[in-house]
């Protein structure tokens, strides 16, 4: 039986920065990869929050990220901010990059944040629903190493390479899409390879390219991309965006994000903020919310990100944790010399 533990966000964004700087992280990069994981916490996003956290330390301690990093950001066009991370987090790199990327948006229209060499950024949405709240819409592309086989093949090629979309709302909470291009997240197979759990059927393929259920083929095989060949599209264009435009390493040229093997993977995201007003779009918000009202009015139906949502609600007071991760990650932190 699993024991549980409730604690606080900022309990949650204190450990997380004391692991992180007992695994040669700055106090400013830890920081910023500590908000993302109490965020995705609250919003009940386990997958990249604290079971997430072992990842960046081991890969911080190993020097598959380099947790003293300083990203760099530059201004090369008018309606462009590019931001080199250095080998280190995706987190703070992107942070830095923030603040004149809404500032162009708001001004001129639209802007684009290219972030290179840098490492995995966690939820997308953490990032777009931070530009939904001023007021822009926001479209955001993440690549990442190997795990899913191109349509008709069996050898990971590309990345889960996610992608996440938000928009502002009247009087609530934005609407926020944040999915992968892989039909599930790759920790999801490899915790049912730990338990010895078979996986649901659609998840994986074998080493030959056929579907399995079985983890242990899955670990040997790939991802199954979203949708089949509309899935490898998807996460061709990922790469693209991510990777070709920063001048990162592509999906499969990255080392992989699970293990210390092979170096930093250099991977990279991009950002594109539009402001609804600049373009004359009027109430942009309030449209917003008549369009999802008009789509939820039949039974059964959701607006996107809705689960999200009500376990943010949820855990407002405290949250639920696995008191052995936490049990293991103050170790981590109180191993710091």
């Amino acid at each position: 039986m699993t024991r549980t533990l409730d604690v606080t966000l900022a309990e949650i964004e204190t450990l997380a920065v004391m692991a992180l700087r007992a695994a040669n992280v700055s106090q400013t990069n830890a920081a910023a990869v500590a908000r993302s994981v109490a965020f995705a916490e609250r919003d009940g996003q386990k997958l990249v929050g604290l079971s997430y956290l072992p990842y960046y330390c081991d890969h911080a301690a190993c020097g598959k990220v380099d947790g003293q990093a300083v990203p760099r950001l530059t201004r090369p066009a008018p309606g462009v901010v590019t931001v080199d991370a250095a080998t280190g987090f995706a987190h703070p790199a992107i942070e830095l990059g923030m603040d004149p990327l809404v500032q162009v948006a708001q001004e001129t229209g639209i802007a684009i944040l290219s972030v290179a060499n840098s490492y995995a950024c966690g939820s997308l949405g953490y990032f777009t629903e931070e530009l939904a709240d001023h007021g822009l819409v926001a479209f955001m592309t993440a690549n990442a190493s190997p795990t899913i086989a191109p349509f008709g093949g069996r050898t990971p090629f590309f990345g889960t390479n996610p992608i996440s979309f938000a928009a502002p709302r009247a009087g609530t909470a934005p609407l926020v899409i944040d999915q992968s291009s892989s039909v599930v997240a790759m920790v999801s197979v490899i915790k049912a390879h730990q338990r010895g759990d078979a996986l649901p059927p659609g998840w994986a393929l074998d080493r030959d390219g056929k579907p399995t259920t079985s983890s242990v083929e899955a670990m040997q095989g790939s991802l199954a991309a979203i949708g089949g060949y509309k899935g490898t599209g998807l996460a061709l264009m990922v790469d693209l965006l991510s990777a070709g435009l920063s001048g990162s390493h592509f999906s499969h040229e990255a080392s992989s994000f699970g293990d210390c093997d092979g170096g930093p993977p250099r991977t990279g995201q991009c950002i594109i903020a539009i402001s609804p007003k600049r373009l004359g779009a009027g109430d942009f918000a309030q449209r917003n919310d008549d369009l999802l009202c008009a789509m939820t009015q039949e039974p059964g139906t959701r607006v996107p990100g809705a689960k999200r949502l009500t376990a943010r609600s949820g855990n407002a007071q405290h949250i639920t944790v696995d008191r052995d991760l936490w049990d293991l990650l103050h170790a981590r932190a109180d191993a710091r010399v």
